[in-house]
């Protein structure tokens, strides 16, 4: 493990059963959906990684085996030179205080019977963290204000139906913040709020990213909204992560097709600097019948037939076909 990277991700595997227990049959081989298929990720200290691509590609699967809120087939997951694949329980809660995660939907991560102070504290006491409930107090309006609720007093004793969309994310990063963590997993943290308010959530991230010093992989399904905010870019499609490079790479020379269709669907405000539109044809193939060879070849509008063979890394294509795929960008 480098010593640049204090969060380390080896071959990690995630599969579902797909048949139910009632279904199986002894001569029928049990199927099983590929949801994380052997990735391979590093993370610095203060890094970004945007971890981008469609809906069912795996991204928010992967958060969880970070988390250890579901467990892995396969692989490893190290962290500061430890390896946290399977922890027990009890191992797990003492990790959680340095990874904390950010859900999608604040409306549902969020309890309405509790109030903000309430929601706050909470983490505090279950990791019996403060000398003493003004200590626990101060911890709670810190990471309130940090979060952009200021002033805190103003935001204590309201209940979750009482503030706006982006106010209930900023709670949601507020209860994360307050256990001081290392990493913050942004699982699509912007997707459920207005275009006008997703900009100040991310800003808000850039600045705890600073001030703060915490690592960041935000995961979304728009390279347009982390182009100014991101370190590196991790494309995944189908389980795997088929292209990685610094946001600059990525945005100005991708190299995969996959990429290059999600770049070209980005808006951009000057008409001529507009790429020709990539549309790809048919739906994400079934994870649990996943195409042989290259999993993106079914899709894909430069695909050769050595493509349904073989599945090698992007820069040991031929000299043809990558050749072929640069056309999609010009």
């Amino acid at each position: 493990m480098s010593k640049d990277h204090f969060l380390e991700i080896r071959g990690l595997k995630k599969y579902f059963d797909a048949d139910r227990p009632s279904l199986r049959f002894a001569s029928r081989e049990m199927r099983h959906v590929h949801a994380v298929d052997g990735v391979d990720l590093s993370l610095q200290h203060s890094e970004v990684i945007a971890l981008v691509g469609e809906s069912g590609c795996g991204k928010s699967t992967l958060a969880l085996l970070l988390m250890g809120l579901e467990e892995s087939t396969a692989g490893t997951i190290s962290f500061e030179g430890r390896d946290i694949t399977h922890l027990k329980e009890h191992e797990r809660k003492g990790l959680r205080r340095k990874i904390q995660m950010v859900f999608q939907d604040p409306y549902e991560s969020l309890n309405p019977t509790q109030n903000i102070e309430e929601i706050i504290n909470e983490p505090l006491l279950v990791h019996g963290i403060g000398k003493n409930k003004q200590d626990r107090d101060q911890r709670v309006k810190k990471a309130l204000e940090d979060s952009g609720l200021k002033p805190a007093d103003v935001y204590l004793q309201r209940f979750p139906h009482e503030l706006s969309g982006g106010q209930r994310q900023r709670v949601v990063i507020a209860a994360a913040l307050v256990l001081e963590p290392e990493i913050l997993l942004a699982d699509e943290p912007v997707s459920m709020l207005d275009v006008s308010i997703r900009a100040e959530i991310i800003n808000l991230l850039a600045e705890l990213r600073i001030t703060r010093k915490i690592a960041v992989i935000f995961i979304t399904h728009d390279l347009g909204s982390v182009g100014f905010f991101a370190d590196r870019v991790a494309v995944m499609y189908l389980g795997r992560i088929v292209e990685i490079g610094t946001m600059l790479e990525v945005l100005e020379k991708p190299q995969h097709p996959y990429t290059k269709a999600l770049l070209s669907v980005i808006p951009v405000p000057n008409p001529r600097l507009r790429r020709e539109r990539i549309i790809l044809q048919g739906e994400t193939p079934n994870p649990i019948d996943v195409p042989t060879g290259c999993r993106f070849h079914p899709r894909c509008p430069v695909a050769m037939w050595t493509c349904k063979a073989s599945d090698p890394p992007f820069t040991t294509l031929s000299k043809t076909h990558q050749a072929a795929c640069l056309l999609l960008v010009k």
